[in-house]
């Protein structure tokens, strides 16, 4: 795995270079410099969770979790960074020198990547002193929620698919370089097979996979001459054979096939608009008549995973998908209501009154009641409290270095996202909206002690 947010050059960002310790809003640096006037360094706890499920959403998969552990064992704040700060004229030259010396040194508790949660539950909770917890808002936020939401809509994506090969093709239209590398990255672990972005191949190890562009066929004055050009060069290729008429298309594949003999080795056609289904069983038909069995049908072309359904339960003889934008920018779902909020200071709870935004104090766990091995329900408990399910929150970084649980691979976190969602009832699992939805209840303990802060505060 690389190093995570170096600091981006001219080349990649259009922009000038930046310190990736100055990913933050302005607002944490100015109360972290309140809180250093004000000598407010105990211990804090920030939990990390969505308040509501979205729309058409019955669960969302945990994600970005290996990106905040390593910016939060890097993060410092280099020559560059401060030199930026002193010419805003707002820091104090004492604040700045705190600066100079900051790290974070505290422990963090969370779920692992992959795994299905459910609000408002939390995805993981930062405990630490006060100035530390604060300043990485921002970054932990960003990239919790970046994540988070497209490993929930690409595992839509891949259920709806029943097995089939799902390929990201989103790059393109993904919102700028880094969503098209960490999406590639969330993919991945919500099963996606593979990526066409070579970049994420060569970051993460994922698999990269592509076929060719209209451009390259209309580019030659004959679509037979480029199919035939094509395939002399990659010989193991998919044909993408709509560019003009597509059953046409389809029928000069068999005739290449008959040009080459033994030496066809085309793995696939691809079909990217018209009707998917009939051009489906009709292509399907035209290769099984010439004997190309062996050849699969590929589909592209503004898919999401209604989409997909839709295909296969018409009985669409597609064998992959390839899926761009939809899942790439969770067309559907763009945003989730995730926070970041304080829940304990000095080792008393903090809670929120306001409306719609309340507040659970403390440090908590989730535990997860299932009955063989299907999940029944979730329970929200204090940290200390005995549960009567397994327990989803785990220690994973602790004095600011990560522990072996924080150490996962991607294929671990792949096959754990595959093993949980596994155990989640059918309805949950289901791209239709699921009645009833998965019940998260609150333990007696953690009602008790929310019940006594909001009587001291209303008193």
């Amino acid at each position: 795995m690389p190093e995570s947010n170096p600091a981006m050059t001219d080349a990649t960002t259009g922009a000038g270079r930046f310190s990736p310790a100055l990913l933050t809003d302005l607002y944490e640096l100015t109360m972290l410099e309140a809180y250093f006037e004000e000598r407010m360094h105990e211990t804090a706890v920030f939990s990390l969770f969505v308040r509501r499920l979205p729309e058409r959403r019955n669960y969302l998969m945990a994600c970005g979790l290996d990106d905040v552990l390593a910016f939060l064992e890097q993060m410092r704040f280099d020559a560059a960074a401060l030199a930026y700060l002193d010419s805003l004229g707002r820091f104090s030259g004492r604040f700045l020198r705190y600066l100079e010396n900051f790290r974070f040194t505290g422990d963090v508790h969370a779920v692992p990547e992959g795994t299905p949660v459910f609000p408002p539950a939390p995805i993981l909770e930062v405990v630490a002193p006060l100035p530390e917890a604060q300043l990485v808002e921002s970054f932990v936020m960003n990239q919790i929620h970046l994540q988070t939401l497209l490993a929930t809509k690409a595992a839509r994506v891949v259920r709806a698919a029943q097995g089939r090969q799902v390929v990201d093709f989103g790059m393109r239209r993904i919102h700028g370089i880094d969503a098209a590398m960490k999406g590639a990255r969330a993919f991945h672990i919500a099963g996606v097979d593979a990526t066409s972005n070579v970049a994420a191949g060569q970051a993460y190890g994922l698999k990269v996979a592509g076929t060719m562009a209209h451009s390259y066929i209309q580019a030659h004055e004959d679509e037979y001459e480029a199919f035939r050009a094509f395939a002399r060069l990659y010989p193991e290729t998919i044909l993408l054979v709509d560019t003009y008429d597509t059953l046409d298309g389809v029928r000069k594949v068999v005739k290449l096939a008959g040009e080459l003999g033994p030496d066809f080795r085309v793995s696939a056609i691809r079909l990217d608009s018209g009707d998917l289904v009939q051009l489906a069983i009709q292509s399907r038909r035209i290769l099984d008549d010439a004997g190309l069995r062996g050849v699969r049908i590929f589909a592209s072309g503004n898919l999401n995973e209604d989409e997909i359904q839709r295909l296969i339960a018409a009985g669409a003889p597609i064998d992959g998908f390839g899926v761009g934008t939809d899942m790439g920018v969770s067309r559907d779902v763009p945003s989730v209501d995730i926070v970041y909020k304080l829940v304990e200071y000095a080792g008393a709870g903090r809670i929120k009154l306001s409306p719609g935004k309340a507040l659970l104090p403390g440090r908590k766990q989730v535990f997860r009641v299932e009955r063989d091995g299907v999940a029944e329900y979730d329970v929200l408990g204090d940290a200390n409290e005995p549960g009567a399910g397994r327990p989803l929150l785990a220690p994973v970084m602790q004095g600011g270095a990560r522990l072996p649980a924080g150490r996962v691979t991607l294929d671990e976190a792949r096959a754990h996202a595959s093993r949980e969602v596994a155990r989640l009832p059918a309805r949950i699992r289901a791209i239709e909206p699921a009645d009833p939805p998965y019940a998260v209840r609150i333990s007696d303990a953690l009602t008790a002690s929310s019940e006594a802060i909001r009587r001291a505060h209303r008193e």
